[in-house]
């Protein structure tokens, strides 16, 4: 079979992967190899697929339908295997085997044609919050997770190293920068974090309604991973005339229900959006930047 990349994750890689052209030419061989090893009968690719990686839909030597997925270094898919292996099944997809190939992790199959973001807005959030307090657990001892503030760090200083592209967002980039100091003043919370949650990442499974999928682990305050969620759908809060009302409703309601500092959320929510914009418009997604931009007004 040939395992071609879908256009969704050429596109994404060569956005912002110095490494996506190397990864990408050794592809093919790299999932052949990967299915051979395994001993694994190939259904298709998965189309459109994600922006990080290729996944295939397979089934084991004995019939079980599973996943294979292959993803580049900069997606940090080891990370995502310790995490997967430290959550064990509780609120996540499940690893099927122990590391075998670096950068090729084999899941339990769910079902990629439903997601969370397929219910209504208010259940969508209300499961989804719900698959994200599962995964609130204290990270292993000596765990190989970036922190919060080491992830943000590196974000803030791109953000100032392209503060000067765009006049306009620089008083958004300066109060992210302000909210981030002020977040970080205190001594830091320890918990696993998905890292990238969103309701497109929270997949209908068979031993559990709802399961997580692709974590970028992180480890920090639930706070920040929750302001990812905020700002879930963005483009139907900014076609609706009353959106910043319902994204300050948005907040109350997400940090009462997971007992999380609506303050907290809110800063969080105001960072990772302007981060979030000024990458877009980095890339030249002028269009998603000036939606995260006019979001983080809001706020």
């Amino acid at each position: 079979m040939a395992f071609e990349p879908p256009r969704r994750l050429v596109k994404a890689l060569g956005e912002t992967a110095p490494d996506g052209d190397a990864w990408l030419a050794g592809l093919p061989e790299a999932a052949r190899r990967a299915v051979a090893l395994r001993g694994l009968t190939v259904e298709r690719v998965q189309v459109p697929g994600g922006r990080g990686s290729l996944v295939v839909l397979v089934r084991t030597p004995d019939g079980t339908p599973a996943v294979l997925k292959l993803a580049p270094p900069r997606a940090r898919p080891e990370s995502e295997r310790a995490a997967l292996a430290h959550w064990a099944g509780r609120g996540a997809v499940r690893l099927l085997e122990p590391p075998v190939t670096e950068g090729v992790l084999l899941l339990e199959r769910l079902h990629p044609e439903v997601s969370v973001r397929s219910l209504p807005e208010a259940r969508a959030l209300l499961e989804a919050a719900g698959t994200l307090r599962r995964l609130w657990v204290a990270p292993p001892a000596d765990h190989p997770f970036e922190t919060v503030a080491g992830r943000t760090g590196r974000q803030a200083a791109a953000m100032r190293a392209g503060a000067g592209a765009d006049p306009q967002a620089a008083p958004l980039v300066d109060a992210a920068l302000a909210v981030r100091e002020e977040l970080l003043a205190g001594p830091p919370q320890e918990r696993l974090l998905h890292g990238t949650f969103r309701q497109s990442k929270v997949l209908a499974g068979d031993r559990m309604p709802w399961l997580a999928v692709g974590p970028d682990p992180v480890v920090g305050e639930p706070a920040f991973d929750l302001a990812r969620l905020v700002r879930d759908r963005v483009e139907d809060l900014i076609a609706q005339p009353s959106g910043a009302s319902t994204v300050r409703r948005r907040i109350k309601r997400l940090a009462e229900s997971l007992e999380v500092d609506r303050d907290r959320l809110r800063g969080w929510t105001l960072f990772r959006a302007v981060e979030s914009g000024v990458r877009a418009a980095r890339v030249g997604r002028s269009q998603d930047a000036e939606l995260l931009l006019e979001f983080a007004g809001w706020l």
